[in-house]
C-alpha cells in the first residue's frame, strides 16, 4: 500500500547553510481521532494500553507523528478479505 501524499517522509540528505530544514508533521490528540474516524478518548485509552500509534511527549502534551499514524494503521490493517457466503 502507498503512503498518501500528505504523508512524504522529509529529506534526509544534508542541506547547505541557511537551507530550511523539512520537520515532520506533529498532530494532537483532537487531529488524530479526527483521522481515524475515533474519539479522544479511543486515542487516550489506546495510549494508555500501548496499542495505538508511536506518540511523543512535550512536556505534558501529546503528539503523533503523522508517518508513526501511517505506520501502525500499515501495521494494523487486515492483510486479507473476506466474503460471507463464502
Amino acid at each position: 500500500m502507498r503512503k498518501p501524499t500528505h504523508l512524504k517522509e522529509a529529506q534526509t540528505t544534508e542541506q547547505p547553510p541557511g537551507s530550511t530544514v523539512v520537520m515532520p508533521r506533529l498532530w494532537d490528540q483532537k487531529q488524530l481521532a479526527a483521522y481515524l474516524g475515533k474519539s479522544t478518548a479511543w486515542c487516550e485509552r489506546s495510549r494508555w494500553e500501548g496499542e495505538g500509534p508511536k506518540f511523543i511527549k512535550l512536556g505534558r502534551h501529546v503528539r503523533y507523528k503523522a508517518e508513526d499514524v501511517w505506520e501502525w494503521i500499515e501495521e494494523n490493517a487486515p492483510r486479507t478479505c473476506t466474503r460471507e457466503g463464502s
